[in-house]
């Protein structure tokens, strides 16, 4: 039994991989659409205006985050066109493994769903040369689209009890009784669901975690942090493998950021959260519930805490924030200015526009001008 197990997680993974190969290619034909005034493709790419290349050269990599790779796909391009010669290099991976890039001294920032934990930051000492730490900068905001794909099913209505039974597999069906109450108008079938979850450490898994633990604590008891903690379901690699897996497969379900489910055309589930009527992910309702979020990082930290419990009507409550991690000092000397500039960008005016075109929402006003403000400090 858990011989087939494996197999089958093996499977779900290797599939989720042809699935990333497949979704970075539709990822690169969107971005192709965008712009593109140098690279590969020849196509032209409208630089963007509001960047400064001061002190900016040479190649940038970092890592992290699948889930803001499209927001970076689109600020690199427009940011490398203003800049000739400077190359951002972000490859789309995990929020965990974005840390350990970051704190083995391999990137010169990292993204990352979550903030840093406690242990992280000390290893980040490591790396963050003069007394220096690893700290979080909020720079992208979304809703997490919890897609699902169900013939005949156009509208789905879920709260947070019923997702917390699904991905935990102790509701297997779609007929379930507690899927009919919430949709009383639908015709449901009597098909197996088969859940998606993330095959690696992953800070959407987290968030999506949180979630549960805040709205449905009477059936989600399981711990929370980047790896998928519940019984049942098949893993795949990334949002895009996750995507992928749920566009493919007739009853199944999965949670991605909404750029993924608006890029594939998946059906996306309204959330029941108590309000007037259920809220669907849009960047305008997901915006809606970032906007509640406090600040509770200390020093040059600005990490924050979301509230998943919100009742406010119209505000989608499966969000996240993605965040950008360099040292408050000690950054490597060779790509200090090119963070600085980069970084300035994606947190400027025009930089935080481009989000809602992407399916993300702007981190809001008052707490990006706190980033602005800590990025011109980093040293």
């Amino acid at each position: 039994m858990k011989l087939q197990q494996r197999k089958t997680r093996l499977r779900a993974a290797a599939l989720g991989a042809l699935a990333v190969s497949g979704a970075l290619v539709l990822t690169a034909c969107g971005s192709d659409n965008n712009s593109g005034s140098t690279g590969g493709t020849g196509t032209k790419t409208n630089a963007a205006s509001d960047v400064k290349c001061d002190g900016a050269k040479g190649q940038l990599r970092a890592s992290g985050s699948s889930a803001q790779k499209n927001a970076m796909d689109l600020w690199a391009k427009g940011y490398m066109a203003a800049c000739p010669g400077v190359d951002i290099n972000y490859k789309s991976s995990s929020s965990g493994e974005g840390i350990v890039a970051f704190n083995q001294g391999t990137v010169g920032y990292a993204g990352s769903d979550s903030p840093l934990k406690p242990a992280e930051v000390a290893d980040s000492k490591k790396v963050c040369t003069g007394g220096g730490q690893g700290i979080d900068l909020p720079m992208v905001g979304g809703p997490i689209a919890v897609g699902y794909h169900l013939e005949g099913v156009d509208n789905l209505v879920l709260d947070a009890p019923t997702l917390a039974k699904i991905f935990s597999a102790k509701i297997k069906t779609w007929d379930d009784p507690a899927i009919k109450k919430l949709n009383p108008g639908a015709k449901l079938p009597s098909k197996a669901i088969q859940p998606f979850h993330r095959a690696e450490d992953s800070g959407t898994t987290e968030n999506l975690s949180k979630y549960l633990t805040a709205a449905a604590p009477g059936d989600w008891k399981y711990p929370v942090g980047k790896s998928w903690p519940a019984p049942g379901g098949q893993a795949a690699a990334g949002s895009a493998g996750v995507s992928q897996q749920v566009k493919q497969v007739d009853g199944s379900i999965g949670y991605f950021e909404l750029s993924y489910a608006t890029s594939q055309k998946i059906s996306t589930v309204k959330i029941d959260t108590g309000a007037s009527a259920p809220v669907e992910a849009t960047s305008d309702n997901a915006s809606k519930a970032i906007a509640a979020a406090k600040v509770v990082g200390t020093g040059s930290d600005l990490s924050l805490k979301l509230d998943y419990t919100t009742k406010a009507d119209g505000a989608y409550p499966i969000v996240l924030v993605t965040y950008e991690i360099v040292c408050d000092k000690g950054n490597k000397s060779d790509t200090l200015g090119t963070v600085k500039s980069f970084l300035n960008y994606t947190a400027s005016d025009e930089g935080q526009k481009q989000l809602s075109t992407a399916g993300y929402a702007p981190i809001p006003t008052e707490i990006n001008a706190k980033v602005r403000k800590t990025l011109a400090t980093i040293s």
